[in-house]
């Protein structure tokens, strides 16, 4: 069976396998989640001797999906749609975001909130200086105590990311994001989620898990992650193998990032994986 990603598809036993580590809440009765969650998740990557490698996160046991490694990500939050897209998004409108994600209106929230997870999961901040592209934009050292400041006062539970921003007079690097996939959570499980994927490079700012919703990080080879979950030492969860799987090949982040930014609509895999319970233990049937 060919799959949306042109790949055989995934062998059940290492799914079993893998997922044996992770925390699922499975849906019992019809009593899953019908309208599923909007998310957004983010691909940071690097350069590293010749080779792209991509940043990770275990997720905490006390989390959905605890005990995976997955990318920096979580759910659409009013403040991402509310909010002036113009002021925060000069370079990528909402017409133009919307429209290569297939939806009416809002789609720049997803880029929005993929930046916004992306900088309260793992520290980097994709945004630069207006008029200042990112990689050229400086944070200075009054720069990075306000960061420090505020990175310490979302970890405590507050929302004020775009406070942040307005005070440092940044522009979010929405441009810089290449769109790459979109799935949604099958109805095995409880919680489900209408995630978009993105993939950015990263800033010179250093990569660290919150040490709350994430326990462990690491930067890792696309082939390796993925030799490691086949082995049962790196369990993950299928979009995260998928859009691994999307990357590799790739020994350089300015060709992936052309290429990824260069495909057609109907090139972005959009997937829903169909299970059903055999025997008491959940069975891939498609995606």
């Amino acid at each position: 069976m060919r799959t949306p990603f042109g790949k055989k598809l995934i062998n059940l036993k290492t799914i079993k396998r893998v997922n044996n580590k992770i925390n699922h809440t499975p849906s019992d009765n019809g009593n899953y989640q019908k309208v599923p969650t909007p998310a957004a998740s983010v691909l940071l990557i690097r350069d590293t001797n010749q080779r792209i490698e991509v940043f990770m996160i275990k997720r905490s046991m006390k989390t959905n999906f605890g005990g995976a490694w997955v990318f920096p990500g979580g759910k659409i939050d009013n403040e991402d749609i509310s909010y002036n897209y113009l002021k925060y998004s000069p370079h990528l409108n909402d017409v133009m975001a919307s429209e290569r994600l297939g939806l009416k209106k809002d789609g720049l929230s997803y880029w929005v909130a993929s930046i916004r997870e992306c900088f309260e999961e793992s520290g980097i901040l994709l945004a630069n200086k207006k008029g200042i592209n990112l990689k050229n934009t400086v944070l200075n050292n009054d720069d990075l105590k306000i960061i420090d400041q505020y990175k310490s006062k979302i970890l405590q539970g507050e929302n004020n990311f775009y406070e942040m921003i307005d005070i440092l007079n940044l522009e979010l690097a929405t441009n810089e994001l290449a769109y790459i996939s979109h799935w949604v959570t099958p109805k095995i499980e409880k919680r489900r989620y209408s995630t978009r994927f993105f993939i950015a490079r990263t800033t010179n700012q250093v990569a660290v898990h919150d040490g709350v919703e994430g326990v462990e990080s690491k930067w890792i080879n696309p082939e390796e992650a993925l030799q490691e979950s086949k082995s049962g030492n790196f369990p993950m969860i299928m979009p995260t193998i998928k859009n691994l799987e999307m990357i590799c090949g790739y020994t350089d982040t300015s060709e992936l990032l052309f290429t990824m930014n260069n495909k057609v609509k109907s090139e972005i895999p959009n997937v829903e994986p169909v299970f059903e319970i055999v025997d008491g233990e959940p069975k891939l049937i498609r995606y």
